[in-house]
């Protein structure tokens, strides 16, 4: 497989959902699906094993039905950003079953590794030589049998960005997709197009690439989608590398409610 895939493959139905209407509470009616499909949720970062083929497996099957791949004997999709040292592999699982998976590289100066730069190099390489660091989430993949009774599953995966970013600290959340795509990743994430469209082999469609500025959107998108927030103990299980000797934890239960519940 080529570098770099990381079309959304699974999405429909998120850029159409109106989050403006409000109950009593403050709390609009979509947040409120959102935070209750997240009660139910269990994260799983996947290193090794069988964790890794079953989200590989489920890439392919969300690919592959989306028309974005030629057929796999093995049906698994991976390629060589999956083994980067800034790699990070999520399942999302509700009620023990995977239904979803992300993959996020942290990109550093001393670890550029990500999607993002292997069609969007020029732009963002002298950014890294200034400094800057960057969240680039890609391979969104839903089972296509549950996203059609769960729409917000998209947003309860894209979480993982969102933490991202915050433990990190990061210049920008970067995504790189489809044009259909982008009003979502304006309205929900506020972040804007940089370049123009580019070719992305093996994919027969072009992708863009955006940019949501952390300091600028970070607060704004938490008190809109209060479903995104977590706290520091989740930032650090999610993604602290464990120390030698240490195991790290099997599955991580989202954090959002114990900011609900102490408001």
């Amino acid at each position: 497989m080529a570098e770099g895939n990381c079309i959304v493959a699974v999405s429909e139905g998120v850029v159409h959902v109106d989050d403006r209407l409000t109950d009593l509470s403050g709390m609009s009616s979509f947040s409120r699906n959102v935070s209750t499909l997240l009660e139910r949720v269990e994260y799983r970062r996947c290193e090794s094993g069988e964790d890794m083929e079953a989200i590989y497996r489920l890439r392919y099957k969300a690919y592959r039905l989306n028309g974005f791949l030629p057929e796999s004997s093995d049906q698994m999709m991976t390629d060589a950003l999956d083994d980067t040292p800034n790699c990070y592999r999520f399942g999302v699982f509700v009620d023990n079953s995977l239904v979803c998976t992300l993959r996020i590289h942290h990109l550093t100066p001393s670890e550029p590794y990500a999607p993002a730069m292997t069609r969007f190099r020029d732009l963002l390489h002298p950014r890294l030589l200034r400094g800057e660091s960057f969240i680039n989430p890609t391979l969104l993949a839903a089972d296509p049998d549950f996203i059609s009774m769960h729409r917000a599953l998209p947003y309860v995966t894209l979480r993982l960005a969102i933490i991202a970013s915050i433990r990190f600290h990061v210049t920008a959340c970067l995504g790189v997709i489809r044009k259909e795509h982008t009003a979502f990743y304006q309205r929900i994430f506020g972040a804007v197009q940089v370049g123009q469209p580019r070719d992305y082999p093996p994919f027969t469609v072009p992708v863009v690439l955006y940019d949501a500025n952390y300091e600028i959107n970070l607060e704004r998108v938490l008190q809109r989608f209060p479903f995104f927030r977590s706290t520091p103990m989740e930032q650090r299980m999610l993604f602290e590398t464990p120390g030698a000797g240490e195991l790290a934890p099997l599955t991580i239960l989202p954090t959002a409610k114990y900011y609900r519940e102490a408001a």
